[in-house]
C-alpha cells in the first residue's frame, strides 16, 4: 500500500479526522503503518482512544479503498496528501488541514496569491454585480479567485475570475464527483479548464449542512485574505470570515444599502474591524509586498478592439455625455437585457461607472 492510498483510507473513516492524523503521523514515519498497527498498540496513543483504535485497526470492514482509488482513475482526478509537495502550502499552516484533497483541474505556483470571495447563496443583483466585478479586476491583475461553487455569491465569484480569463479554484462540500448545485455543470467545467475543483470529501459524498462549515475553513486558509460580498446576520460566509481571522488571515467586507438584511453580516464585520473593500484595489493595496506589480496591472484599461459591437456603441455614447440607463436604450437602439450585460461588462472592465440616480459615465482618465 502506498503512502496515498493510506491516506485516502484514513480520510474515509468516520471517526478519524485531520487532527487525529496528525497526531498518528508523529507516532509513524509511514501513513501504511498506522493501518497495520494493533488495536491496543492505536489506543494508547495520546488523543486517540478505543474507539478510534477500533476504527482504524479494522478499516477494511468500513470502506473500499480500491473501488476509490478506481473512481479517481475513471473519473480523471488526482490525490494530494500532506506528504506531497504540491500540497497547497497555506493550507498545511492551519490547525486541522484536510488529510486529503481530491483535485480535478490543475493548482499552480501562481494559486498562492489568492484571495477567496464568499456570500449567501440567496442574494440581490446587487451583490451578484459586486461579486464579478471584483473577482474580474482581481482575475485581470493574475489573482486566482476562490470560492465555493455555491448558488448565489460564489457562482458570480467565478464567473467573474473566467470572464477575465483568469485562474479560479472552487472548494467543494460534497464528493468531487456531484455535481451541486446541479445547473453549475457547465461552470464546473470552465472551472477546470482554468483552475480546479478541489474538495477533501470522498466519492459519492452528498451535499449536506454539516459539511459546509468543513468545507469552509479550506476556502478560508488556502487563500491570503477572504471578501465577504453579501451576507446577512448569520449567513454561512460569516464561518468563512471568522475561521479566515483564526488562521490569521486579512478579512474583507463590502458594504451594501444600510437597511438591506443581507448587508447587515458585512456591516458587522466592519464595525469589528475588516476592511471596508469597494474595488480590487482596496484588497491589492493590503499585499503589495507580494506583488507589487498587480496594482498598477488591475488598472490597464482593455482595448476597443476587445470590446463587443454593444459595448463599444454604449462606450462612445458615454464618452460624449453622461447618460441614465433609458437613455441609453433609447439612442442606442438595443433592448434593456443587452444594455444590463453590456454595463455590467463595462464597469467590470474599468470604462464607466455607475452614478447615483440609475445614470451611467465614462471613466475619463480611461478613455481610449
Amino acid at each position: 500500500m502506498t503512502s496515498q492510498e493510506a491516506m485516502m483510507a484514513l480520510n474515509m473513516l468516520e471517526k478519524v479526522g485531520p487532527i487525529t492524523v496528525r497526531r498518528l503521523l508523529e507516532e509513524f514515519d509511514e501513513p501504511a503503518k498506522i493501518l497495520t498497527t494493533s488495536q491496543s498498540r492505536l489506543a494508547k496513543i495520546h488523543g486517540i482512544g478505543p474507539e478510534i483504535a477500533s476504527s482504524i485497526a479494522n478499516w477494511e470492514s468500513q470502506i473500499d479503498l480500491k473501488k476509490e482509488v478506481s473512481n479517481c482513475e475513471s473519473f480523471g482526478c488526482y490525490v494530494l496528501t500532506q506528504l506531497d509537495k504540491s500540497y497547497p502550502e497555506p493550507l498545511r499552516q492551519i490547525y486541522d488541514p484536510p488529510i486529503v484533497l481530491y483535485v480535478k483541474g490543475n493548482i499552480q505556483e501562481s494559486d498562492r496569491t489568492s484571495i477567496s470571495l464568499v456570500g449567501s447563496r440567496i442574494t440581490s443583483n446587487y451583490g451578484r454585480e459586486t461579486a464579478r466585478k471584483l473577482a474580474y479586476q482581481l482575475g485581470m491583475a493574475g489573482v486566482t479567485v476562490v470560492s465555493g461553487g455555491a448558488r448565489g455569491i460564489d457562482s458570480s465569484a467565478h464567473q467573474g475570475a473566467l470572464s477575465a480569463k483568469g485562474r479560479t479554484l472552487c472548494i467543494l462540500g460534497n464528493g468531487i464527483n456531484r455535481v451541486y448545485p446541479v445547473e453549475n455543470r457547465k461552470l464546473f467545467e470552465q472551472i477546470i479548464e482554468h483552475g480546479a475543483i478541489l474538495t477533501e470529501f470522498p466519492f459519492d459524498r452528498p451535499p449536506s449542512s454539516q459539511n459546509f462549515p468543513i468545507r469552509n475553513r479550506i476556502v478560508a486558509g488556502i487563500s491570503l485574505g477572504v471578501v465577504v460580498v453579501e451576507a446577512g446576520a448569520k449567513s454561512g460566509a460569516l464561518i468563512t470570515a471568522n475561521q479566515a481571522l483564526d488562521s490569521g488571515k486579512l478579512v474583507f467586507a463590502v458594504p451594501g444599502p444600510v437597511y438591506s438584511p443581507r448587508s447587515k453580516g458585512c456591516h458587522n464585520l466592519i464595525k469589528n474591524g475588516a476592511k471596508l473593500c469597494e474595488n480590487a484595489e482596496d484588497i491589492l493595496s493590503e499585499f503589495e509586498y507580494l506583488f507589487p506589480s498587480a496594482k498598477s496591472e488591475a488598472s490597464e484599461p482593455p482595448s476597443l478592439i476587445s470590446l463587443s459591437d454593444s459595448e463599444r456603441k454604449l462606450y462612445e455614447l458615454l464618452c460624449e455625455e453622461d447618460l441614465h440607463v433609458d437613455e441609453l436604450v433609447r439612442q442606442s437602439g438595443f433592448s434593456v437585457p443587452v444594455i444590463s450585460v453590456a454595463l455590467l461588462q463595462l464597469e467590470m472592465k474599468r470604462l464607466i461607472e455607475q452614478t447615483p440616480g440609475n445614470n451611467y459615465s465614462a471613466l475619463k482618465s480611461r478613455q481610449l
